[in-house]
């Protein structure tokens, strides 16, 4: 039987959605088919034998002794190629994108250059750094000024059309992130975002509708069918995705035509191989309501897993069920 370290929590700020996520897949994994070892890690760092409340002293030798390692672990050191990398250290299989899929998919900026390069449709945006007390402006060819708050944004003004989001490039769930309908929002919010990570994004806003679609597979990936979100808040914020009763999502996207369909398909299975992805992503598209367009706006390398979370769920109603899907991830690990 082959022991399976499922590993969750972590020091990231989504540490509570992350024990969520466990939960639901240490209730679906078949216990008949593997020996199961549930691994805690807090916000401080410290690791535990999640059933004894344990603490485990050699974190090392603990994980050398598991066959697969299962990180349900979301945000900064869980889903940015860290702990990938410990993983491939230690040589051990694990479910999931390896060390630069991880670290590109985390990154907002990079991804957006990667995205570029394979000829993905997405919004405008520009690129800062927060320094010392200053900001460096990067322009489209990397060239780097150090310029006050006051001229980052006027220079995005005049770059980018209102609304903006701004948000932070490494953090996850949406944390950080703030929708800016002028100039002196923008400064603030700019100023909020890098409380979270020095580099910040800013992205023009799209008018349209928010769709996610769900990828599976090493080399030969299969995408899900596309889900919408519909949500009542401005944007699809942390509170949108966990508080707000009423974030809906619709699983099959309605009234999404057939070619659309396929398009944003194909294009999540395209951005997943551009990052190098293995395993798991979900990919988030908006469709333009004048155009039809479509505009990539993320992947996720390590998706929620709760039984409502979307990854699972689109999986679900393209028939491969909760089960399955993680006997699915697990064989993709060995490979």
């Amino acid at each position: 039987m082959q022991k399976i370290g499922v590993i969750f929590g972590g020091m990231s700020t989504e540490n509570e959605v992350s024990v969520q996520s466990a939960k639901s897949i240490l209730e679906n994994l078949d216990s008949n088919k593997y020996e199961i070892y549930p691994i805690y890690i807090d916000k401080q760092g410290n690791w535990y034998k999640y059933k004894e409340n344990e603490k485990i002293t050699n974190i090392m030798e603990y994980l050398k002794n598991l066959d697969i390692l299962f990180p349900v672990l979301h945000g900064l050191y869980g889903e940015d190629g860290t702990i990938q990398g410990l993983f491939e250290l230690l040589k051990k299989p694990y479910v999931g994108c390896k060390v630069l899929a991880s670290s590109v998919g985390m990154d907002k900026v990079y991804t957006k250059i990667i995205f570029e390069k394979v000829g993905l449709n997405q919004a405008k945006y520009e690129y800062i750094r927060k320094y010392k007390n200053q900001y460096i402006y990067i322009d489209k060819l990397f060239n780097e000024k150090i310029v006050s708050l006051e001229e980052a944004s006027k220079k995005i003004a005049q770059n980018l059309k209102f609304p903006m989001f701004v948000k932070p490039s490494n953090s996850g769930s949406s944390v950080g992130i703030n929708k800016v309908k002028n100039e002196e929002d923008l400064k603030k919010y700019i100023e909020y975002a890098s409380q979270f990570d020095t580099k910040i994004l800013v992205e023009e806003g799209i008018n349209g509708r928010e769709v996610e679609c769900a990828v599976l597979g090493n080399e030969e990936v299969i995408a899900s069918c596309v889900g919408e979100i519909k949500t009542p808040d401005e944007f699809y914020s942390y509170d949108a995705k966990y508080k707000n009763q009423e974030s809906k999502t619709q699983i099959p996207a309605k009234n999404l035509e057939e070619n659309l369909s396929n398009e944003i398909r194909q294009q999540a299975i395209k951005a997943f191989k551009a990052i190098d992805g293995k395993g798991l992503s979900r990919v988030d598209f908006f469709i333009e309501n004048e155009t039809n367009k479509i505009y990539i706006n993320e992947i996720n390398t390590l998706p929620g897993f709760t039984s409502i979370s979307m990854y699972p769920k689109l999986f679900e109603a393209s028939g491969i069920t909760y089960q399955k899907l993680l006997d699915k991830l697990i064989e993709l690990s060995n490979h």
